[in-house]
């Protein structure tokens, strides 16, 4: 007894439109050259429905996807790395500054702070704080809202996440410390001394060691993470504002704002090696190395430029106009192009690091301070 399909089952689903379907065709036996047809038909249908599919989680999927916290506006903005457009805008609390994503890019961490802004050299001790607002604000990107507010630290500015991603370290600004911050629980493992206005936070890939920058004396403190206490201190002068490392953990470079240079340090010894100029009008802020060491990239602040340093000759090797007041600085996952936050002109600049230009700006929040970039899951 040979099977037979009946165009005419009452188990087809309705309401769908198919070309090739006649409710008054006849029985077709197996192997016959109109089921083959059928068939075919059924099949290019699948594939095309897949192809579909897949341009829209494509695009529901961007390479990479960059925040940018606004510290005036107290919003963290969402641009999508693919056409460099703003999707989102979070509001997140106060005075949002330093932001990070952990590696694996499940999480956005922001800073935040009661602490009023103050014109540069003011204390901001001067004016009442809002002590409540200080934390660290946490980020689900893929959610892209705001899921939790962690009450640590003291008008925290900078931060970095240890080499095993399982903790952050804290400058808190007004009271001369990094908090350290379980970053499974929101719980405070410890506090560590160091001098007063600590700001920049950096951590050395090779090691570990934690390295905060410490404005007010021209000092830099290096921790040593698993016993949380201070192994050495190193004075460079200048109002340092951050700190970046080489990827083998060779060297430290340290943005000194008053100074106007970059120190360069042995993190093997924790001795200033030299400090290198940069041009007129500059005020290093951010920094951020290349990711075959070859490059330096210095925000230069109120210079509204990214100053780049040949890290092989210490030297700066060109200039490229961004915006006004240039701070935080971010490069995307393949390192050819790098973002920008001008704080003064409210917008991004997107800097090709090949032909050394800027590509556009992208209008953001008030106050833009911080850069983080997060890449597509793999």
């Amino acid at each position: 007894m040979s099977a037979s399909l009946n165009y005419k089952s009452n188990l087809r689903p309705t309401g769908i439109s198919d070309p090739g379907y006649n409710a008054d065709a006849k029985a077709v036996a197996p192997g016959s050259s109109e089921l083959y047809a059928s068939d075919m038909r059924c099949f290019f249908a699948i594939c095309f429905s897949c192809v579909v599919l897949a341009g829209v989680l494509r695009a529901e999927s961007p390479a990479y996807v960059v925040f940018v916290s606004n510290e005036r506006s107290g919003d963290v903005t969402v641009i999508d790395g693919d056409n460099d457009e703003v999707v989102a805008n979070l509001m997140v609390g106060k005075r949002p500054r330093g932001i990070h994503a952990t590696t694996d890019g499940k999480r956005v961490f922001v800073t935040l702070s009661g602490s009023p802004r103050m014109a540069p050299g003011v204390d901001e001790n001067r004016a009442p704080a809002d002590k409540r607002a200080d934390g660290l604000g946490v980020i689900d990107p893929a959610a892209r809202k705001l899921i939790d507010h962690w009450h640590i630290g003291s008008d925290p500015e900078q931060f970095a996440i240890s080499r095993d991603g399982k903790f952050a370290f804290i400058a808190n600004e007004d009271n001369a410390s990094a908090s350290i911050v379980d970053l499974d629980s929101g719980q405070s493992r410890g506090k560590i001394k160091v001098s007063e206005e600590p700001e920049g936070v950096g951590v050395n890939p090779s090691n570990g060691e934690v390295y905060v920058t410490c404005e007010e004396k021209g000092e830099v403190f290096v921790i040593d993470p698993d016993q949380q206490r201070v192994i050495a201190k190193i004075d460079t002068g200048g109002r340092p504002r951050s700190v970046a490392f080489s990827p083998d953990g060779s060297r430290a470079y340290v943005a000194c704002e008053n100074g106007g240079y970059i120190a360069v340090i042995d993190a093997r010894s924790h001795k200033l090696l030299s400090k290198i100029q940069l041009p007129t009008g500059s005020l290093p802020m951010g920094t951020v190395v290349s990711h075959d060491g070859k490059e330096l990239y210095v925000s230069t602040g109120r210079g509204n430029a990214i100053a780049i340093i040949d890290t092989q000759k210490n030297e700066v090797s060109t200039t490229i106009p961004v915006g006004n007041r240039v701070w935080g600085i971010a490069l995307d996952p393949s390192g050819t192009k790098l973002y920008t936050a001008n704080g003064a002109s409210n917008d991004v600049s997107v800097v090709d690091l090949k032909s050394r230009k800027e590509l556009r700006r992208i209008k953001v929040g008030d106050g833009p301070w911080g850069i983080a970039i997060v890449g597509a899951a793999k």
